[in-house]
């Protein structure tokens, strides 16, 4: 019997959580009642032209992320919800979402191919939801996000008044990486990534309150971002405090050295007054933050996890609006 479990081991050698969101320019959601196979579109209830299409996607290598979704309410509800985020381009928040209301799954894969195409859809729906929440529940994908996904789905979901969960819908999710870091979570439309959290934590996310320096241990980083870039915005993060979170942000890698031991890497961001700032890094891999470890529970061999630590930062331009009151 395999009684390792890949978040214990994570946890017990010390791994930093940062650095392991995954970028990617479009994620589509379906919503589908579990159960959920450990390759979540091979499931029952997944129609053979939505498998067809998520292979032909795949096959493409377009960066859209399929993901299965599912709700307390999922197996009783007589339409089926599809969220489509995309990102916005440049300085932006995050993604823009599309959400449609569909009589049944069978419809999803031509809306999302029309989608592609970019022919508009009249099924497309307008709500009051302002945030979605996925939690990796997948533990046919992986036991630790069932032993430890799970629970906390339900934690949070059987106490939403106490959180703050006024127009946020919070998701049972299929795998979306990072299950060494379970419980884990995307916080949709921003595409920020979360991992090890428990309620304290959550709480502070959802509101943008409390000890801002419980993201060293929780914050995976933000998918907009390429993943070495995402230290120097948990960096960034610390230092604004959270008002960075009402910013736009945009990021590249400049220059990266050979043996990708340097990166210099800028991120640029535009406050709610319309103040623009750029600021440049040097990050540097941190030899005592990578390791070798096993990515999953089933993992047959370890790999080594590359960490970048942020050497210095500094400010290389700066736009700050100005106003005059005239009398």
């Amino acid at each position: 019997m395999n009684t390792f479990f890949c978040s214990d081991d994570s946890r017990q050698v010390g791994e930093d959580v940062i650095g392991s969101a995954t970028n990617y320019q479009t994620y589509i959601l379906v919503e589908c009642p579990l159960p959920w196979t450990s390759e979540a579109f091979n499931s029952k209830w997944v129609p053979q032209n939505l498998r067809i299409l998520v292979e032909e996607v795949k096959r493409a290598k377009l960066p859209i992320r399929f993901l299965l979704i599912a709700n307390d309410l999922s197996h009783k509800v007589n339409h089926t919800t599809l969220l489509i985020y995309q990102k916005e381009e440049g300085l932006s928040n995050g993604y823009q979402k599309q959400e449609f209301q569909l009589a049944n799954i069978e419809q999803v894969a031509g809306v999302v191919q029309k989608w592609i195409w970019g022919i508009d859809s009249n099924l497309e729906v307008e709500t009051s939801t302002t945030r979605d929440i996925l939690v990796c529940t997948h533990g046919s994908h992986d036991k630790c996000c069932a032993r430890y996904g799970a629970p906390f789905y339900f934690q949070i979901t059987a106490s939403n008044a106490d959180l703050c969960l006024e127009n946020v819908r919070i998701w049972k999710s299929s795998h979306f990486g990072g299950h060494r870091f379970a419980p884990t979570v995307i916080d949709l439309p921003e595409g920020r990534y979360y991992g090890r959290l428990d309620r304290d934590s959550f709480r502070s996310i959802l509101t943008r309150t409390g000890d801002i320096q419980c993201l060293h241990q929780v914050y995976r980083g933000w998918g907009i971002l390429p993943a070495a870039l995402q230290v120097l915005e948990r960096e960034l993060i610390l230092y604004k405090g959270w008002d960075w979170f009402n910013y736009k942000v945009a990021g590249k890698i400049l220059e990266q050295s050979l043996d990708n031991s340097t990166i210099l890497a800028e991120i640029s961001f535009e406050q709610p007054c319309g103040s623009l700032y750029t600021y440049q890094a040097k990050l540097v891999k941190d030899e005592t933050k990578t390791q070798q470890l096993k990515s999953s529970c089933n993992a047959t061999r370890e790999l080594v996890v590359t960490k970048y630590a942020v050497g210095s930062f500094w400010i290389t331009s700066s736009k700050v609006m100005s106003y005059s009151i005239q009398k």
